[in-house]
């Protein structure tokens, strides 16, 4: 089974994207938007304050009436973040992602952030893991 690293290893992007606290809201947004991600890490001297999600900006700008442009990310940004170690297989984020009902996952090695695994990228893993004990079990039915 793959671990967390291994799964940011494999990914075409596996730039760390992130945005400072003191911003406003349209700064993530615009960036989220560039990369077509769901959800951006808010870091200050490359510490993880927070991150900033689509569900937050409809949560906390769209629904109370409040101004993208004027409104800081700090003000809006998730700042309880929960995270995986790079050496924790990808079953393990399933699970931290179902309890936690989040779709983002920040991936930490030796208290530093190395990544971030979105819901998709470990579905993805999953099928193709599942895949992999198909075939496996088909050959060995065959022989």
């Amino acid at each position: 089974m793959k671990t967390a690293q291994q799964i940011l290893n494999d990914k075409k992007h596996n730039d760390i994207l992130s945005v400072e606290p003191d911003r406003p809201v349209i700064d993530a947004l615009i960036i989220m938007a560039e990369y077509k991600i769901g959800a951006l890490l808010v870091m200050q001297k490359n510490k993880l304050l927070g991150i900033i999600s689509e569900r937050d900006y409809a949560r906390e700008i769209v629904l109370k009436g409040k101004s993208s442009k004027e409104c800081l990310i700090e003000e809006v940004m998730t700042k309880n973040v929960i995270t995986i170690d790079a050496n924790d297989t990808y079953d393990k984020g399933l699970e931290i992602m179902t309890e936690n009902h989040i779709r983002h996952l920040p991936v930490i090695e030796n208290n530093k952030v190395v990544g971030m695994l979105s819901l998709g990228d470990l579905a993805k893993e999953t099928i193709t893991h599942q895949r992999f004990l198909i075939d496996q079990l088909e050959s060995f039915i065959k022989s």
